[in-house]
C-alpha cells in the first residue's frame, strides 16, 4: 500500500486546539478523497486533548504537531508529536464514577492500529491508523472469535 504524506498542523498546547484541530484533519482528509473521517476526527480530538492534559506541549508557549498521511484509499494515519511529559501514557480502566481517563481507550476501540513512541527532540510521538471508508470491511480482527470457530468446524 502507498502511504501519501497530505499535510503538517501546528497547534499552541492549549483546549481550544482540539476543536481546531479536528476540524483540519476533517478538511485535509476529505479533500484527499477520503469518505468518512468521524473515527479519525475522535481520534484526533482524544490524542490532542491528551498531549495538552499530559505533556510539556500544555504549558505556556508549548506546540503540538499533527502529521496527516493516507495509507491507500481507505486508511489514513495521525501521528500527534508532543513535548514529552513525566508519564508515559497508557490505556486506563477508569470506574463508572470516573469523569476522564478513556482518551487511549477510545483510540484503541477506534484505531486499527496505534502506538507511543519518543522523538529525536526528546518529546513524544502517539500515532493511530483509522479506517476511512463509508462501510469498513469485514476482515479477521472484526468477527469474534465464536465465529471463527464455528465456521472452521462447519467447512
Amino acid at each position: 500500500m502507498s502511504e501519501r504524506f497530505l499535510a503538517e498542523l501546528v497547534f499552541p498546547g492549549v483546549p481550544s486546539s482540539v476543536p481546531v484541530a479536528r476540524h483540519c484533519v476533517k478538511c485535509v482528509l476529505t479533500t484527499a478523497g477520503h469518505r468518512n473521517v468521524t473515527g479519525v476526527q475522535l481520534v484526533v480530538s482524544e490524542l490532542v486533548a491528551n498531549a495538552v492534559m499530559h505533556s510539556v506541549s500544555g504549558l505556556a508557549g508549548g506546540l503540538i504537531t499533527l502529521d496527516v498521511r493516507a495509507i491507500g484509499n481507505d486508511l489514513a494515519r495521525i501521528d500527534v508529536m508532543d513535548d514529552g511529559g513525566l508519564t508515559v501514557p497508557y490505556v486506563r480502566q477508569p470506574s463508572e464514577m470516573e469523569c476522564s481517563g478513556r482518551g487511549l481507550q477510545i483510540v484503541e476501540e477506534t484505531a486499527l492500529r496505534w502506538g507511543i513512541g519518543d522523538n529525536a527532540l526528546g518529546g513524544r510521538v502517539t500515532w493511530a491508523e483509522v479506517l476511512t471508508t463509508a462501510d469498513p470491511p469485514i476482515s479477521a480482527l472484526d468477527v469474534p472469535a465464536y465465529a471463527t470457530e464455528v465456521y472452521a468446524t462447519e467447512v
